[in-house]
């Protein structure tokens, strides 16, 4: 059978899989040892770089490695200014590489990934992929689909979309690198009924600091596979990992801060993954996603958009955290204090309250009924009023009776004290099912800022929301939340990979949300109460990683009004909305917007 026929074969045959649900095959019921391989390849020099991969990943197939991960582009080095120059290096699918590497995996019972340059010989066409080995041989390749400029210039578009790979050790997806800048190529995973996340990767720290956060929402292991040298002034890494899905990290190779230190040798982690933990909180919120209100995620309109904000805004925010007054009087005066204390030291433009600000976050559908009102309300008036007397906008949540319906709300108050607008919250949590009616549609309102989106607590949970308002060029995105550590996780990352210090009781989904949306993020959370709040509020900036901007949180467990200035837009930047949302692949988001139960 030809190669590509073969290749053919295999991934529809795998699709087919998918769509008729075929029975699964049975996992194990203990944990089992995976490995990610860090590797360092030469340029130019696939059959050089092939023996010492293989060797590699021997050691870890003998060392009892059931699952080994290899980085991306490891059998070539990265960087290619052209087909021209990649095309001497080019691998098929099945091809030179697998063939070393099905040998191994053969003789080891064990799971191999690793990054090549591939080459599709019905159409002549280069891919930057990475090809998923078993026991039985080739299973399949996952093709990247959100590529970085470098690969554009060889490199087509990943025309694979996102398949999941059923195997002894459960459903195996694959994404690349850049494609964790993104919450969809790992969202489409995790859709697919993903339990473990394969991540090959050549990154400086933006790819693989995504990742904890990408395990969170989606509720999946991810094992992560860096470089360990410096290619055409470009120092990798190293920092691979092994996450769990409650966005633990099981294991991480050292970092590497500069060429100085480069690893020219193998570097192998080892952890443990158990299957037990292949359901999770994560996974079933799966069901909870609102597919029907997500149909914008298929919508490109950048570069086209003339409704973005053109000019930058130089922006100064507050943000609130106190501990939560079930006391509505005692509450404002709290807020009110907080805010006069600190425009003592100047003005501000924007002030951002927690969730449920003025009553703490309802017990039960009871004191729910008991401290809603309508908007206009006389608590909605006491802090519009507070946003006009000091001429700034303002963002908060309450407890909203509209008709015969209670909602969990966000409002934007303009400095003129008017309703800009009102976001009723898409994703409810915890006991809010119990007595919220979910809203329907997500809010961006335009201001003197720039335009500003709204997001309430628990809702980075789903990171389709902050993608919405990504799309719609949120410059801001104004979050009051109530976290409370009942989901989510502290970050966890390595705070050494950014260029500045990074506040370590960070949570790493809102870290995410400013990354992602690139719309700097000001959120406010309770901080101390009953139960315990997990402050963490403050700004979350776009660019921390190499130094930009520096994220700016309240300290951990003061009651504050902290302050925090920033400038809209990073319009010449290396990476910005301009470049995320036109890098976007609309095409392949279909899965996105289309109602399917969550596969087990």
């Amino acid at each position: 059978m030809k190669r590509a026929t073969l290749l053919a074969f295999i991934l529809l045959a795998s699709f087919f899989s998918c769509l008729l649900g075929s029975p699964a095959l049975a996992v194990p019921d203990t944990p089992f040892k995976v490995a990610v391989v860090e590797f360092y390849p030469t340029l130019n020099d696939r059959d050089g770089n092939l023996p010492k991969l293989a060797a590699a990943v021997e050691e870890a197939a003998s060392n009892g490695a059931r699952l080994i991960v290899a980085p991306e582009m490891s059998t070539t080095g990265y960087a290619y200014v052209s087909r021209e120059a990649i095309a001497p290096f080019v691998d098929t699918v099945p091809g030179k590489a697998t063939e070393i590497l099905s040998a191994i995996a053969a003789k080891h019972k064990t799971y191999i990934v690793i990054g090549l340059a591939e080459k599709n010989p019905e159409n002549d066409l280069y891919h930057n992929s990475s090809v998923l080995i078993g026991p039985e041989g080739v299973l399949g390749v996952y093709r990247k689909s959100h590529q970085w400029e470098t690969e554009e210039h060889w490199s087509s578009w990943g025309d694979l979309g996102v398949p999941v790979f059923e195997t002894e050790l459960g459903k195996i997806a694959i994404n690349i690198c850049f494609d964790s800048a993104f919450f969809e190529p790992p969202r489409l995973a995790a859709l697919a009924g993903a339990d473990i996340l394969a991540f090959p990767t050549n990154s400086t720290s933006q790819a693989v600091w995504a990742l904890q956060a990408r395990a969170l929402q989606n509720g999946y292991f991810i094992l992560s596979a860096n470089r360990t040298n410096t290619e055409l002034d470009f120092s990798m890494i190293g920092a691979g990992a092994v996450w769990s899905p409650e966005g633990k990290l099981l294991a991480e190779a050292p970092l590497i801060k500069s060429k100085e230190e480069d690893v020219n040798e193998p570097t192998i982690i080892y952890a443990d993954i158990d299957p037990k933990l292949y359901d999770n909180q994560a996974k079933r919120r799966l069901a909870d996603r609102r597919p029907e209100i997500y149909k914008d995620l298929l919508l490109k309109v950048s570069p086209w958009d003339y409704k973005a904000t053109s000019e930058p805004k130089e922006v100064t925010a507050l943000s609130l955290q106190y501990a939560p007054l079930a006391d509505p009087a005692k509450a404002l005066a709290k807020i009110e204090a907080l805010i006069a204390a600190e425009l003592k030291n100047g003005p501000v433009d924007l002030v951002v309250l927690p969730e449920y600000a003025l009553t703490g976050p309802p017990k039960d559908a009871k004191a729910a009924a008991a401290w809603a009102e309508a908007s206009e309300g006389p608590n909605f008036a006491s802090l519009a009023a507070l946003a006009k007397t000091n001429s700034f906008h303002l963002a908060f949540g309450f407890i909203e009776k509209e008709g015969d319906k209670l909602r969990s709300t966000a409002a934007l108050i303009g400095p003129d004290g008017q309703t800009l607008g009102l976001y009723r919250k898409t994703h409810l949590i915890g006991n809010e099912k119990d007595w919220a009616a979910p809203g329907d549609s997500f809010l961006i309102v335009p201001t003197a800022l720039g335009k500003i989106g709204l997001m309430l607590g628990g809702e980075e949970t789903f990171p389709e929301v902050a993608g919405i308002l990504a799309v719609k060029r949120s410059d801001i995105i104004a979050i009051p939340a109530a976290w409370d550590l009942s989901y989510g996780a502290t970050l966890a990352a390595n705070g050494e990979m950014t260029k500045n210090p990074y506040p370590s009781w960070a949570s790493s989904l809102w870290d995410s949300v400013a990354l992602t949306s690139q719309a700097y993020t000001v959120v406010a959370n309770f901080g101390g109460g009953e139960p315990t709040f997990a402050g963490a509020g403050g700004l979350y900036a776009l660019d921390p990683l190499y130094g930009l901007d520096t994220t700016d949180l309240a300290p951990v467990g003061a009651e504050t009004a902290h302050r925090v200035k920033f400038t809209t837009l990073a319009k010449d930047w290396w990476f910005n909305q301009y470049y995320s949302t036109a890098m976007r692949r609309p095409e392949m988001y279909l899965p996105l917007i289309t109602k399917t139960e969550p596969k087990p």
